[in-house]
């Protein structure tokens, strides 16, 4: 079992206070490097929900100047640096990523208080210089109320930060729900909170349990009118569907399917190392991560000799390590997705260049899948119509400009994608032809706390990160005043 000096309450957090589940029941959080229990937690559900709500309606009640939530801003940033290495280490046992790469998280999620904390100026009111009707006009951002936050389990709080410190910039009380999987580095910041912070009671509210009847009640309730959602396509469609009747406001951001483009021209020693980085963060297991690597097929054959060697340099094992690069996957059913991708293009004729044949791989023995590099990958396959989620490497080749934007483009998602090129046009031609929110030039680099970020197509609504993702979570009320 787990011990850490943050964790002395395992329990969901409502109006201030440390409480446990009505049922008694809890959920085991396990250790996907050994499969040993760290802890068990409440499993929560409607009931405990609905107290949540309840107490971050009483919290909007009674609205916090700019100043007092600069100061929270402030006071998150610096206890999560802090504490940036025992949240890492957290992080690391549960979810499995190497205790570094943890430890990064923590400070890209100190990234997003931080920002905030320097740009809240953007949610003052606004004069406008205009003159119409005889009025003088004022625009003001008020919080668009309680919100509902529910957040995965691949960036355990790197995702939680993207959404709730525009929150709290904009004085918005939230109800938390986290990943089954990985509740616990969501209960250590809560803690900081609890102890460092004087925050209203009911302004942060952490509920874990069932996801259907969590994410219900934050569906149903008319007192929570905007949810803020990262996770599957399919998920995102649900919570369409289920708030429609009341026009919920919705902040999503879903799967992805991300090209890496290679051209003829690109720096190819940069780009295998961006293409490593960016590939094997999290095991594979993000949603901004490689899927379908696009290479010129002038250079295809010395560009994958690159990345094979680099690949099979990578080490696997228990992310507590310090030696370890790739950490295990997260349960048995996202190994077996890599495991089935990679027999499914063998069989079609793609060839294993790098890693193990999938029939020598067990999830039952272990989560530890080896890095996989396939050539000769084709668009019936399916790790190019579906997110891996995994530490696979699709090698495709193209001819031309045209094919790459094509191919690129051939997807529902449009998260992420990355383009490598020494030409500025040809960068600036294929760049504007793709069809993705975020599109990396020569870097594979994912999101950054000042820059908005988020999908196009099914891969979401809204942007966090930036002004924009504190306005995700304002409504503007405009207010002429006649003489």
């Amino acid at each position: 079992m787990i011990e850490s000096y943050l964790l002395k309450n395992l329990s969901g957090y409502i109006d201030g206070q440390w409480v446990e589940a009505d049922s008694g029941a809890t959920l085991e959080v396990a250790n996907p490097a050994n499969g040993k229990t760290l802890a068990e937690v409440p499993k929560m559900g409607s009931a405990e929900t609905q107290r949540a709500i309840a107490a971050a309606k009483r919290a909007l009640a009674e609205p916090r100047d700019i100043a007092t939530r600069r100061e929270w801003m402030e006071d998150i940033r610096d206890a999560l640096v802090d504490e940036k290495e025992e949240i890492g280490r957290i992080l690391c046992l549960e979810h499995g990523k190497p205790w570094k790469e943890a430890q990064g998280e923590v400070e890209y999620a100190a990234g997003f208080f931080d920002y905030c904390a320097k740009h809240m100026d953007v949610l003052e009111p606004t004069e406008l210089p205009e003159k119409a009707k005889d009025c003088t006009w004022t625009v003001h951002h008020r919080p668009v109320g309680v919100v509902g936050l529910i957040t995965p389990w691949n960036f355990p709080i790197g995702m939680i930060a993207k959404k709730i410190a525009p929150a709290l910039a904009a004085d918005c009380p939230s109800v938390i729900k986290p990943a089954g999987e990985t509740p616990l580095t969501m209960i250590a910041m809560f803690q900081l909170l609890h102890e460092r912070l004087d925050l209203p009671k009911g302004m942060v509210n952490l509920v874990m349990g069932s996801s259907s009847e969590i994410g219900g009640e934050l569906c149903s309730s008319t007192d929570v009118p905007m949810l803020s959602f990262t996770g599957s396509t399919e998920v995102g469609k649900l919570l369409i569907d289920q708030t429609q009747d009341q026009v919920k406001k919705l902040g999503l951001e879903l799967g992805g399917n991300a090209p890496f483009i290679v051209f003829d021209d690109a720096d190819l020693d940069l780009a295998a190392t961006q293409l490593i980085g960016n590939k094997f963060r999290g095991g594979g297991q993000t949603c901004v991560c490689a899927n379908r690597i696009y290479v010129q097929s002038g250079v295809y054959r010395e560009f994958t000799d690159k990345v094979v060697e680099k690949v099979k340099a990578l080490k696997v094992g228990d992310g507590m390590d310090d030696h370890i690069d790739v950490g295990p996957l997260i349960n048995k059913a996202g190994f077996e997705k890599v495991q089935n991708h990679v027999a499914d293009a063998l069989s079609k004729g793609a060839e294993l260049v790098a890693g193990k044949h999938p029939d020598e791989l067990d999830a039952d023995k272990n989560l530890f899948y080896t890095p996989t590099v396939i050539t000769g990958v084709t668009h019936d396959m399916a790790c190019c119509r579906e997110e891996t989620f995994g530490p696979l490497v699709p090698m495709i080749a193209f001819d031309n400009e045209e094919d790459a934007v094509t191919l690129g483009n051939t997807t529902e998602f449009g998260l992420a994608a990355y383009v490598f090129t020494n030409d500025a046009k040809r960068a600036e031609k294929t760049i504007r032809g793709l069809h993705f929110g975020h599109c990396g030039w020569n870097t594979g680099t994912g999101p950054a706390p000042h820059a908005p970020f988020g999908g196009m197509k099914q891969s979401g609504i809204g942007r966090e990160g930036g002004d924009e993702g504190m306005l995700e979570f304002v409504e503007a009320q405009t207010v002429p005043r006649g003489k």
